[in-house]
């Protein structure tokens, strides 16, 4: 009763006979009421919140509701996503939300273009189809480091990156060198990116070609065309940049290798692949196909 649980809650401060006189209800129905036993369901719900703030923890408080029920559903919990919505409203437990997107990389404009050959069809059905690419900037009280990253447009996961204090074409470069290294792709691949200067450069053209990568660019100034690789930023920047602090570069560095080695790529869960990490869905891609 709301009446009751108003004088459990000021008793320390008024006392109990006044308040229940006030409030128009009998002493002793506020004591029968505090030695009732607790309903199944909230003593159910009582065990659920454990789990739930584990789950909100080891999320590193990005987590929402979907994806706290996601981690529950694989530790075998059975509950509503709706119940798990409204345990988190009463423990003050929220996801972080995405805020826009800011462009780092700048156009050339006497720089020739490749052609649109996804034009917003990201969608793979097979891993290393479509590598997606961009490039944010990292604040620190040192100045700035930045991030360049491609992500496989298939299993959403960050297949190559490289950080450093300049945006000149080597910073691309490596992060594809990364990505050839642990990918290892067949042909048939496509690298996708907006109109920077680092992805227009002959240099990284050249480089596309030797190993047999088809470039591909969106249109000029529209971030949907690019919208799979911004939405591995927006939760980049939304979920560690936003939330840090960082006094060097080193401290940046250290903490984006623990993002996406350590979290995103092997525990971050993503709608669009059923609320798998991306190592998850490729290891049972691997796994089905071992199986076929």
């Amino acid at each position: 009763m709301t009446v009751f649980r108003f004088v459990e809650r000021e008793k320390a401060r008024h006392p109990v006979t006044m308040m229940c006189r006030l409030l128009g209800v009998s002493p002793s129905g506020y004591w029968a009421w505090r030695e009732r036993q607790p309903s199944a369901r909230a003593l159910a719900d009582a065990a659920l919140v454990d789990h739930i703030r584990e789950a909100h923890r080891v999320s590193r408080g990005t987590y929402g509701a979907p994806r706290i029920h996601a981690d529950l559903r694989d530790s075998g919990i059975r509950c509503g996503r709706k119940r798990v919505g409204r345990l988190m409203r009463q423990l003050g437990l929220a996801g972080v939300h995405r805020r826009r997107f800011v462009r780092t990389t700048v156009r050339d404009q006497a720089a020739v273009a490749a052609p649109d050959l996804v034009e917003r069809r990201f969608a793979r059905q097979v891993p290393d189809r479509l590598w997606v690419a961009d490039i944010t900037y990292l604040p620190t009280r040192a100045g700035f480091l930045y991030l360049a990253a491609i992500v496989d447009a298939w299993s959403r996961l960050v297949v190559g990156w490289a950080m450093a204090g300049h945006l000149r074409t080597t910073l691309v470069s490596a992060a594809l060198a990364m990505a050839l290294a642990r990918r290892q792709p067949s042909a048939a691949l496509v690298h996708h990116s907006d109109h920077g200067t680092q992805y227009t450069s002959l240099a990284f053209g050249a480089r596309l070609a030797e190993v047999g990568i088809a470039a591909s660019m969106g249109s000029r100034g529209d971030a949907y065309d690019n919208a799979l690789a911004e939405s591995f930023f927006a939760s980049l920047e939304t979920e560690l940049i936003d939330r840090a602090d960082w006094h060097t570069t080193d401290e940046a560095f250290g903490a984006v290798v623990d993002y996406i080695e350590v979290f995103y790529n092997q525990r971050r869960r993503h709608s669009a692949l059923g609320y798998l990490a991306p190592a998850e869905f490729e290891r049972r891609y691997r796994q089905e196909t071992t199986a076929a």
